[in-house]
C-alpha cells in the first residue's frame, strides 16, 4: 500500500485574501526596516562628524549594519510584490471557474458581473492575466497526464490503449466528468420501485471515520443498493446520512437492475437514471425533505449520484464523499468535499483531472494514491476500483496527522448528538 497524496483542489488551492493578508505584513515589516535604517545611516554620518580617538572604525561598522537592514527590507518589499502578483493570478483563475459555472447554468447577471471584476483586474495587472492563462494552460496539461496514466500503465488491454486515450483526451476538452454548479440532470428516468431490503434497525450510531463510513455503503449481495441512516437530534430536526453503491451489472439494455451500465452512461452524459431516482425516493421513504442536512457517500456509480444528490437533490449536505467517483461536483462554499481516488483507477480517471477551481467547503480535500503497484491478473478486474481498496484508502486518510482530518471528523461528529438512528436498507427494481 502506497502513501495517500492530499491537496485541497485544482488549479485554486491558495486563499488569495490570505495571501494578500502576507504580503500586508511584509510590508508593513519593511516600513520598519526602512525607519531602522534611516536612522542608521543618520547615526554613521553623526558618529563620522566626531573625533574618534580609538580608532575603531565605529561609523563605518553602522553603515555596514545599515546596508545588511535595507537588504533585508529590499527582500521583503520583493515578498510583498510576489505575493501580491500570485493573489492576483490564482484570483484570474477562480474568476474564470466561477464565471464558466455561471455560463454552464444561463446566469447571464452572473456572467455579467464577473466580465467586469475581470476586466477590471485585467486593466489593473495584465500580466496576472496572462499568468493565469498559462497556469490554466499547464492544468490541462496535467488532466490529460492524470487520464493517461492508469491507461498507459497497464489497467487497461494494451490494444485499447490508443483508443482510450484519445476517447479520454475528447472527454476532457468536453469538460466531462465535472458537475458544475447550477447543472441538472436531463430527461427523465424509467418508473422504479424501491423497497426496504431486511427490517428496519433502531440501534444504529454514526460512524467515527470515513473508512466505517465507506465500508457502510451497501455491498450488494442481498440486493441492497442504498443505505440511510435517519438521526433525530435533541432540537426535533432531522438528519439523513446515505450510503450508495456502485454498479452491479453491465447490461445496458435497461433491464430490472438500476445500478447497470446504462445509469452508468445517462448519469455521466448528464442524464437521468433509474438508480439516481431510486436513491432519492429512498431518501424520501426514510422521511427525508427538502432542506433537511445531508451526509452523502458513494462509491463507482455511487459516487456520480453522490455528487447529484448533493448539487439537486435540494438537501443541505454537509459532507460529501466520493470514492472512485467518474465525477467531480463542484460543491458550494457549505459542503465539505472529500474525492478519493487511485491513479491507477481508469474509472476514477474519468472525472478528467478535477475542476480547474476550488471545490466545497473550507477543510475539503483530494485523497490520491497508487493502489497496486505491481501489474498482474488482478489488473483485468480493475482491483484499485475495487470499494475495499477505497476503504484502505480512508483508513490512510483517518490516521493521517494532517490537519485538514481534524475537520472531517468534527463534520462526521454533528451526528454524534442524536438522540436515535434508524437503520434502512432499500433495493431497487426498474420498470416495477
Amino acid at each position: 500500500m502506497s502513501g495517500i497524496d492530499i491537496r485541497g483542489g485544482g488549479v485554486v488551492a491558495v486563499d488569495t485574501d490570505a495571501l494578500r493578508a502576507a504580503a500586508d505584513r511584509y510590508a508593513s515589516e519593511r516600513a520598519e526596516l526602512d525607519d531602522v535604517c534611516r536612522r542608521l545611516r543618520l547615526e554613521a554620518a553623526r558618529l563620522s562628524d566626531l573625533v574618534d580617538p580609538t580608532g575603531d572604525g565605529a561609523p563605518g561598522r553602522v553603515a555596514l549594519i545599515a546596508d545588511h537592514v535595507d537588504g533585508v527590507a529590499a527582500r521583503a518589499a520583493g515578498l510583498e510584490r510576489r505575493l501580491r502578483s500570485l493573489a492576483a493570478v490564482y484570483e484570474f483563475v477562480e474568476l474564470r471557474a466561477a464565471r464558466a459555472a455561471a455560463a454552464a447554468a444561463g446566469d447571464e447577471a452572473v456572467v455579467e458581473r464577473l466580465d467586469r471584476t475581470l476586466d477590471r483586474l485585467q486593466h489593473d495587472d495584465p500580466l496576472a492575466g496572462i499568468a493565469a492563462a498559462e497556469l490554466e494552460v499547464a492544468w490541462d496539461v496535467r488532466v490529460l497526464t492524470t487520464v493517461a496514466g492508469p491507461v498507459t500503465s497497464g489497467a487497461l488491454p494494451a490494444n485499447a490503449q490508443a483508443t482510450s486515450i484519445l476517447l479520454m483526451a475528447s472527454l476532457a476538452g468536453l469538460g466531462a466528468g465535472r458537475v458544475r454548479h447550477g447543472e441538472r440532470l436531463r430527461g427523465s428516468a424509467e418508473p422504479v420501485v424501491v423497497a426496504p431490503v431486511g427490517a428496519v434497525r433502531r440501534d444504529g450510531a454514526p460512524p467515527h471515520s470515513l473508512a466505517a463510513a465507506l465500508g457502510r455503503i451497501p455491498p450488494g449481495a442481498d440486493g441492497a443498493r442504498v443505505r440511510v441512516e435517519r438521526y433525530a437530534m435533541p432540537d426535533g430536526s432531522r438528519r439523513f446520512a446515505v450510503y450508495v453503491a456502485g454498479t452491479r451489472s453491465g447490461s445496458i439494455d435497461g433491464g430490472a437492475e438500476p445500478w447497470d451500465m446504462r445509469s452508468n452512461l445517462q448519469l455521466y452524459a448528464g442524464e437521468r437514471s433509474s438508480s439516481y431516482d431510486a436513491t432519492l425516493a429512498a431518501l424520501r421513504d426514510a422521511g427525508a425533505r427538502p432542506g433537511d442536512a445531508a451526509y452523502v457517500f458513494g462509491h463507482s456509480q455511487g459516487g456520480m449520484i453522490a455528487d447529484r444528490v448533493a448539487m439537486e437533490g435540494g438537501f443541505d449536505t454537509r459532507l460529501l464523499v466520493t470514492a472512485g467517483s467518474p465525477t467531480e461536483a463542484q460543491a458550494g462554499p457549505d459542503t465539505v468535499s472529500v474525492q478519493l481516488r487511485h491513479r491507477d483507477d481508469p474509472v476514477a480517471a474519468l472525472a478528467v483531472g478535477a475542476s480547474p477551481g476550488t471545490v466545497g467547503a473550507p477543510g475539503s480535500v483530494i485523497v490520491e494514491r497508487l493502489a497496486d503497484p505491481l501489474l498482474g491478473p488482478q489488473d483485468l478486474t480493475l482491483a484499485p476500483h475495487h470499494l475495499g481498496a477505497y476503504i484502505d484508502t480512508a483508513r490512510e486518510l483517518d490516521g493521517s496527522p494532517d490537519p485538514r482530518v481534524a475537520g472531517l471528523t468534527r463534520v462526521l461528529g454533528e451526528l454524534d448528538a442524536a438522540a436515535s438512528v434508524e437503520v434502512t436498507e432499500y433495493g431497487a427494481v426498474r420498470g416495477g
